[in-house]
């Protein structure tokens, strides 16, 4: 994707990529726009190559908002510094914030929201006088990823409307993309040598209710399985309500379906769970925990918890710490709540527990899942595992498990043997010889 050589190319493009791989999905089918039509481009480079940058933001959450529009100013000091020609924003920051962006940054060239970024090349090919070339139907991509995995988006928009979340606001409503069109795609990235995929979406399990009538899902993923050359799926960000048991027969069936589901559940007592608006109580959730256990031995669950939210007491929070330590989940995320405007929280209710409340409750939360993660890993030295190797740093190859996902999960490290050197994006049997606390070291085994 880079060249040293950039005269044949109209201009030398960076894209930056702020927030989560649903943003990153955009920004590969972006960069592929762009070399369609003759650009040069990079993706989030250390250094700026002098020509224009494109910024996909993140406005989820008070910290990836700061963070985004952080980007936005240094990227306009370097135009301002004549380091930069042009500085394009793009993404849900400037899909929810546009006018006040507008207004607060005049430095930026044009501001794109999430789902008009396509009309940047017409704006580029129009003020250099080029023709234009429409972009019609689904973009193609180029993968940032390491060649053997990619990420593969099934829909855009969620529909469940929780109390605290901005999404459906940026996004809005549930939209699937149809099954074959996503079938096709993962065919389409399998002959470009991609063997594990990580199936995302604001929220999984909707898939195929607004086509289809029906929860799709599983049939997505077994006829996914099925595709020769598909060695992983790995599934993300499931919502537990109405969730589709049916997926639990695929996964079990498939060896190919990774034993792993990333399912937020946020909080467990049913004060919290009714005022988050997640229509669940927490009878059903131990229920549906203790049966995707039954149903999927072994099953990895990452789940994502909040802790502050309005109206959150001591006792709320002890029921929290009590459930962690009970569910012993193998992987797990936690933040404290900021209020979004435009939510129903922000609406209806007072954010009433203190800042630093919430960073003790968090940070007590975090520890606790600490002690158990290192726990686990304890327990899987001895083990012999299957390992897919992403990449070479220093003394060691790093590669994962099915229980583990890129840039968010646990890596295996394994010592470099020059006699004979693993190959990047191949999969191992690898016997877990030591653990740290979200790490774990290995040897190849035959």
């Amino acid at each position: 994707m880079n060249n040293d050589n950039t005269q044949q190319y109209k201009h030398n493009i960076d894209v930056i990529t702020m927030g989560c791989s649903k943003n990153l999905v955009d920004s590969e089918k972006l960069l592929s726009m762009f070399q369609e039509h003759g650009y040069m481009v990079h993706h989030n480079p250390e250094h700026t190559h002098g020509d224009i940058a494109v910024i996909n933001t993140c406005g989820f959450i008070a910290s990836a908002k700061e963070e985004s529009i952080n980007e936005i100013l240094e990227l306009c000091e370097l135009k301002n510094d004549g380091e930069l020609n042009k500085v394009f924003v793009m993404g849900c920051l400037s899909e929810r914030y546009m006018d006040e962006l507008r207004e607060e940054i005049p430095e930026v060239d044009k501001f794109y929201g999430k789902f008009n970024w396509k009309e940047l090349i017409n704006d580029l090919e129009a003020e250099d006088n080029e023709p234009s070339t429409p972009i019609c139907g689904e973009a193609a991509r180029v993968t940032t990823t390491p060649k053997h995995y990619a990420y593969i988006k099934i829909s855009e928009g969620c529909n469940r409307h929780c109390a605290y979340c901005a999404i459906p606001i940026i996004t809005g409503e549930h939209k699937s993309r149809p099954m074959e069109d996503i079938l096709n795609e993962v065919r389409e990235l399998v002959g470009q040598g991609v063997k594990e995929f990580q199936i995302i979406a604001q929220e999984l399990t909707y898939y195929g209710i607004d086509l289809y009538k029906a929860q799709r899902l599983p049939e997505l993923i077994e006829r996914m399985a099925e595709i020769p050359g598909v060695e992983w799926i790995r599934l993300h960000y499931a919502y537990p309500t109405h969730f589709p048991t049916d997926l639990l027969r695929v996964m079990r069936e498939h060896d190919n379906v990774c034993n792993y589901l990333d399912i937020a559940l946020q909080h467990i007592s049913d004060n919290m769970l009714s005022r988050m608006q997640r229509h669940i109580t927490k009878a059903e959730t131990l229920e549906l925990i203790d049966t995707m256990r039954r149903e999927v031995p072994g099953i990895s669950i990452r789940t994502t918890l909040m802790v502050g939210f309005p109206g959150e007491t001591e006792k709320d929070f002890d029921e929290l710490m009590d459930f962690v330590r009970a569910a012993r989940f193998d992987r797990m995320g936690a933040f404290a709540y900021s209020e979004e405007e435009g939510t129903y929280a922000a609406k209806h209710y007072r954010d009433d527990v203190p800042e630093e409340v919430k960073e003790q409750r968090l940070d007590r939360l975090m520890m606790l899942q600490e002690d158990i993660a290192t726990e686990l890993s304890e327990n899987k030295v001895g083990q012999t595992l299957k390992v897919i190797v992403d990449r070479q740093e220093g003394e060691y190859f790093i590669g994962r498990t099915e229980a583990d996902s890129p840039e968010v999960d646990c890596e295996v490290l394994i010592a470099r043997n020059e006699d004979e050197p693993l190959v990047i994006g191949n999969f191992y049997n690898v016997k877990i010889t030591g653990s740290e606390e979200f790490d774990l070291y290995g040897e190849v085994v035959d």
